[in-house]
């Protein structure tokens, strides 16, 4: 096996046995980026001699019987999180030489514990896409193609560099942010895990921001255990995030492999959407009878304000975006382009560095903002947005976790929706509904459609009860027995 097939679990393992080194993992996936990265376009920036030099001090901790609980570990970090002294992009051209003087709490955290990074992975610009087709460094490319076929396929978005990387083989595994499901969604085009905590269980500062109320930080990577792993080390209570939630952080590895014998499971009738094709309702089935062999007692339950959430979160966050994206104008930030007037600079800097997407976004928020539309869109947006919190709380009154499809569809081809926004959106219809309320989902691989593309299983929970998806969602790993390979990885011809 090579070193670069090893599961994160499997790979700290394998350093504590001293089987290998870290400097030795490290080269292994940076050959690996070397190799496929100029074709997959997963990582804008590789910071390889950080990497070895970090993996040379992992090294010498573990030599001095000191190892933390990712001491030499090699990682991919969403180019959304600020690392000092690295450049820090959001994937768009306004930011292309910001280089932050600070690290990010989350990525702080992670190097407290002894990762190593390899770089900063591409995604939509500013976390805005489905598709990772938005990005101003160029799309990404899913390793996983249609069998019989060389169309270039989309990773998902908006985190579409880390989950293609961590699928590839690139990383042991990466971090990512879910503000409408852009780890969710992503991991399940990628046939990887991904899970988003509850809102205000990682700190978002240092984190460029898109949507401050729904932005949250999240792992990826090959199992449920390895996102355990990185998610244990991710979160925690951080004085300097004011929506940061100071309570005890778990044994989230502890959870997975727990019995889930006697839970009870929840099956939201409205997230059967018209159109969904016969291959996820039969694996949403599939997945029920998992849980239920497994000891789980399925219950059917409403979530009826759902059919709203898509149409909310595209009030909601494009009015917070347009707001936080204020700043970039050329002055306080951003990349300047110099204009007759201040107004002529602003409009400039702006156009220059802001992608078509990012644009609409911008556009429709401060619509939704301005005098005599926002009763009418914003306050009532907000007002749907309790309304479907409510139906998660109702829900986990009668049952411990939901089941229900993470995607309506397999990565789709580079260039297919992409002439309308709308279709683009509806990807996340899945996925909304759990980031307007700030619940915490996990998405697992469940098996491939008919054409060899994989498909995912969504597991909501209650409010910081991430260990019960966690424990849900090694059943299902263990039931769908998903060893399937892209068919552009490390280690396979490209």
């Amino acid at each position: 096996m090579m070193l670069t097939d090893l599961s994160l679990a499997g790979a700290l393992r394998g350093l504590e046995r001293r089987e290998f080194s870290s400097r030795e993992l490290t080269q292994a996936h940076l050959e690996a980026i070397e190799q496929l990265n100029p074709r997959l376009n997963a990582f804008i920036t590789v910071t390889g001699e950080q990497a070895l030099e970090a993996a040379e001090a992992a090294d010498r901790t573990r030599a001095g019987g000191e190892a933390a609980a990712l001491t030499g570990a090699p990682l991919g970090i969403k180019d959304l999180f600020c690392t000092e002294g690295v450049r820090t992009t959001a994937a768009s051209r306004i930011l292309q030489n910001f280089v932050p003087p600070y690290e990010s709490t989350v990525t702080a955290q992670l190097k407290r514990d002894g990762a190593v990074v390899l770089g900063k992975t591409n995604l939509d610009e500013f976390a805005m896409g489905s598709s990772n087709m938005n990005s101003a460094y160029g799309p990404v490319e899913n390793p996983w193609q249609r069998r019989g076929e060389v169309a270039r396929r989309v990773p998902g978005g908006a985190a579409g560099g880390p989950p293609a990387a961590v699928a590839a083989r690139l990383p042991r595994g990466a971090t990512g942010t879910d503000t409408g499901g852009s780890i969710r969604q992503p991991a399940s085009f990628c046939g990887i895990v991904g899970i988003k905590p509850t809102y205000g269980r990682c700190s978002r500062w240092g984190v460029v921001a898109f949507a401050s109320s729904l932005d949250q930080a999240g792992p990826l990577a090959r199992t449920v255990e390895d996102c355990a792993i990185l998610l244990g080390s991710m979160a925690g209570f951080d004085p300097k995030d004011s929506t940061s939630v100071d309570r005890p952080v778990p044994d989230y590895r502890a959870a997975c492999g727990c019995s889930v014998k006697g839970l009870r499971i929840g099956v939201p009738v409205e997230y059967r959407s018209p159109g969904m094709s016969a291959e996820i309702e039969a694996l949403w089935r599939q997945g029920v009878d998992w849980l239920r062999e497994a000891g789980c007692e399925i219950v059917d339950v409403s979530l009826p304000h759902t059919k709203y959430g898509l149409a909310t979160y595209y009030i909601v966050a494009p009015a917070e975006c347009s707001s936080n994206l204020a700043r970039y104008d050329g002055v306080r930030f951003g990349e300047r382009v110099e204009g007759e007037t201040l107004d002529a600079l602003y409009e400039r800097s702006r156009a220059a560095g802001f992608g078509p997407e990012v644009r609409r976004r911008i556009l429709i928020g401060t619509y939704v903002l301005s005098s005599g539309y926002y009763d009418a869109f914003y306050l009532r947006a907000q007002k749907v947005r309790s309304l479907i919190l409510r139906d998660f709380s109702e829900a986990f009154q009668r049952v411990d976790a939901l089941l229900t499809p993470t995607a309506p569809s397999a990565a789709f081809a580079q260039g297919e929706k992409m002439d309308d926004p709308v279709t683009m959106y509806l990807n996340d219809i899945f996925t909304v509904p759990a980031s307007m309320a700030g619940i915490p989902g996990l998405s697992v691989p469940g098996g491939l459609d008919e054409a060899g593309l994989p498909l995912g299983l969504q597991l909501l929970g209650r409010p910081f009860d991430e260990e019960s998806l966690f424990a849900l969602g090694s059943v299902l790993e263990k039931a769908a027995g998903f060893t399937h390979l892209p068919a552009v990885r490390a280690g396979a011809a490209s």
